[in-house]
């Protein structure tokens, strides 16, 4: 049986413009290569669309099950057969050569430089059709392709791949960050858990502590029951005299101080606030800065706006734009110092009553120092401190200062690891024992500390009306700063609450 010649142009793939390979038929009617059908689905799914014919536009619901079409790929393979043998034909007779000449290869679907040929018009397929998103040749191009986006196709492809790593790279950046996002949860569940075992440890003693006390409690009432019925039978005898001996054979009974079992609770409860506050300033701060650095990259050319950032502050009311919340630290004050006003206020003890109850291991032991919980460490911090009395040093420290010795590495200024200004009759700044005195008396008892710790500098104000400059300190900050005091006689510092803005 004789075979029908079909043109090759009728068995081409409308996606990649070559002959069928492995040829699948879609539901519409359509044939097209199986991998060129598949991987223009699998782009289909990445872009959340449906799939659709890409020769008619059909619309499928799900994603059709590929199969090969054998009749069609048999008669590509007939037709290609056909059309080789008569190319070949029609070459020798134009050439004379014999019907008996070697074979050679065939030739109509590339040049002679490997690029692909249009089947119809035999040209080279230079030519990308955005909108129908195939290689054509100029021909096709002026023909059947008008008003349509046309590109070249080097630059097509320059372009795809372009898309391509910047699709690729914007994964991977996604990655990273998820990956890293990721680190510092695990990470903050860690010690999450480690607070949690904290907890679960002071509960513990906490219970122990109240069992004691309860325990002591039922001891002495038992004593306070004997002590009244002895009471009761000394009130009925008439001998005064040995009334009077066995009253004072009596110890007279003190009430036990106990120590509150919720102050550890409420300390912790405290630093882990404190260190929400410090965390979302820090995202704050630092995603701001990303977001600013990849604006600068996707527009380089464009003029940066000066921001708040940029302008330092002069007035009162520009200082507290930088505000931030301190509380003392109990834990560190001195056995002298008494802190109150929730953790605002430090004075020292009535007539010199040691507050050592319990022993705190980060106290200062032989001077009359405070710190501060927080670390400030971020770009721009201001406080403000009422000093009421005698003299007093503003200070700010690392936190490994020296506690516990009796020389000048424990004294705030005394050591490369604080910096204070020392305020009595006279203004002076001290740091690693070294003092610079400063011309300026008091005249007003508030005193305004403004922090930038990046550019390393730390620069103290007198507070009225307006802000009466002070000293400016510089160094090389490496850890964040604690704000400190030092409290000599009939002193009083009070942190002043920022929110309300007022003096």
């Amino acid at each position: 049986m004789s075979r029908i010649p079909v043109q090759m142009n009728r068995l081409c793939c409308r996606i990649c413009s070559g002959v069928l390979r492995d040829p699948a038929t879609v539901p519409c009617g359509h044939n097209f290569c199986m991998q060129c059908i598949q991987s223009c689905w699998d782009r289909d799914k990445r872009e959340n669309c449906p799939c659709r014919c890409p020769e008619c536009g059909h619309m499928f619901p799900t994603t059709p099950q590929l199969i090969k079409n054998t009749t069609l790929a048999q008669l590509v393979r007939d037709t290609e057969k056909f059309d080789s043998g008569t190319e070949r034909t029609r070459q020798r007779r134009l050439s004379g050569e014999s019907p008996h000449a070697p074979k050679r290869p065939r030739r109509f679907t590339v040049t002679g430089t490997g690029s692909a040929l249009c089947l119809r018009h035999r040209s080279p397929l230079d030519v990308y059709c955005c909108t129908d998103e195939r290689t054509i040749c100029a021909v096709c191009a002026s023909v059947e392709h008008g008003g349509h986006r046309i590109g070249c196709v080097g630059e097509e492809r320059r372009r795809k791949q372009m898309l391509d790593q910047i699709q690729e790279e914007a994964r991977r950046a996604e990655d990273y960050c998820e990956a890293v996002v990721v680190s510092v949860i695990e990470s903050l569940q860690k010690h999450y858990l480690s607070v949690r075992e904290l907890i679960g440890a002071q509960e513990e003693v906490a219970v122990a502590q109240v069992h004691t006390s309860v325990r002591t409690l039922m001891e002495k009432m038992e004593e306070m029951k004997e002590r009244e019925a002895e009471l009761d039978r000394l009130a009925q005898t008439d001998n005064d005299v040995r009334f009077l001996q066995r009253l004072c054979e009596k110890d007279h009974f003190h009430l036990l101080h106990e120590e509150d079992p919720l102050v550890p609770f409420r300390i912790t409860k405290r630093a882990v606030e404190q260190l929400g506050k410090q965390l979302e300033e820090i995202c704050e701060k630092e995603f701001a800065l990303i977001t600013e650095m990849g604006m600068y990259f996707f527009f380089p050319g464009a003029v940066v706006a000066v921001t708040e950032q940029d302008v330092e502050p002069t007035t009162r009311a520009e200082f507290l734009r930088y505000a931030c919340e301190l509380t003392l630290d109990p834990t560190t004050a001195h056995e002298d110092l008494v802190v109150s006003e929730g953790d605002k206020k430090v004075k020292l003890s009535p007539q010199l009553v040691r507050n050592s109850a319990i022993r705190y291991p980060e106290r200062f032991v032989h001077r009359r120092q405070v710190l501060c919980r927080e670390g400030l460490q971020a770009e721009r911090c201001y406080y403000e401190i009422e000093v009421e009395g005698g003299k007093a040093e503003i200070a700010l420290a690392y936190r490994g200062i020296d506690r516990k010795s009796r020389g000048r590495l424990s004294a705030f200024g005394g050591s490369k690891n604080s910096w204070s200004l020392d305020r009595s009759t006279n203004y002076s700044m001290s740091h690693n024992s070294g003092s610079v005195q400063l011309t300026t008396s008091p005249g007003h008892n508030r005193i305004g500390v403004y922090l930038k710790f990046r550019e390393g500098t730390l620069t103290f104000y007198e507070v009225s009306d307006c802000m009466k400059f002070l000293y400016r300190a510089e160094a090389m900050f490496t850890e964040p700063l604690c704000p400190g005091f030092w409290l000599g006689e009939k002193c009083c510092i009070r942190i002043s609450d920022l929110r309300q803005g007022g003096l």
